[in-house]
């Protein structure tokens, strides 16, 4: 039912991120669908938080997501605030941020003292969702490493050159992040590149997964850009004692 990351993390870090599995939502939301903004069932979506908080020090902090760079902090953050992401310092508030295509950037430091989680859609991710995070974690950022979640990959995620040119006005090197499509105008774009990127240029350089595609693996994953109508899943960390 669940991803665990595998990074070496500290023994005080927990992760997990879950799949559309092992939930009671039924078609186009099958199964463990937890955003309560896609239409679904607000009874369905509740036993599904249900389902997760199972496992969970503590009922996770839900943002309202909004593609922008906002960033909070878990032990006092009120549920669906305006934000793209969360970080803690403190043991058992949960980090969680729901994707179905975007990127979720889940962090912590060697240490074991600070965790953060990021939603990193193009336009987060260009406009410095990233950096804002590791900003928030208030340590070295060489201290730091990175799990990069579900996400769509490479094959799948078709752009316009809009797109190609905000991240290239930002930094030159995005240029190896895009790939002509085979549709004239448009870029098949590598969000999990651009996400090592923006860590490395902010002095992340321990960075695990990135080999997933929410668009190609409907077994597992929910997809907008697959599906339009479909569930969310999250990718949620915390600390423990």
């Amino acid at each position: 039912m669940w991803i665990r990351p595998d990074w070496p993390a500290p023994a005080t870090v927990q992760a997990i991120s879950t799949s559309r599995h092992g939930g009671v939502s039924t078609a186009p939301w099958t199964s463990l669908n937890l955003g309560n903004h896609v239409d679904d069932s607000p009874e369905a979506v509740a036993h599904n938080r249900a389902i997760v908080r199972q496992y969970l020090p503590s009922d996770p902090v839900w943002l309202t997501q909004v593609h922008g760079v906002q960033v909070v902090d878990a032990a006092t953050a009120l549920q669906n605030t305006e934000a793209d992401a969360v970080t803690a310092h403190t043991v058992s508030a949960v980090c969680a941020v729901m994707t179905a295509d975007c990127l979720p950037v889940l962090l912590c430091n060697q240490a074991g003292t600070v965790v953060g989680a990021a939603h990193a859609g193009w336009r987060g991710l260009c406009n410095g969702v990233i950096e804002a995070t590791i900003t928030q974690m208030q340590v070295p950022s060489d201290t730091l490493m990175a799990w990069l979640g579900p996400a769509i990959g490479p094959n799948a995620f078709e752009v316009g050159e809009e797109v190609r040119t905000a991240f290239m006005a930002h930094d030159s090197t995005a240029i190896n992040a895009f790939r002509p499509s085979t549709n004239d105008g448009k870029w098949l774009l590598d969000i999990y590149l651009l996400a090592k990127q923006r860590l490395q240029a902010s002095g992340v350089h321990a960075i695990y997964g990135g080999d997933y595609c929410t668009v190609t693996d409907a077994n597992r994953f929910f997809s907008y850009r697959r599906d339009q109508r479909t569930g969310r899943m999250a990718s949620l960390i915390w600390l423990t004692e």
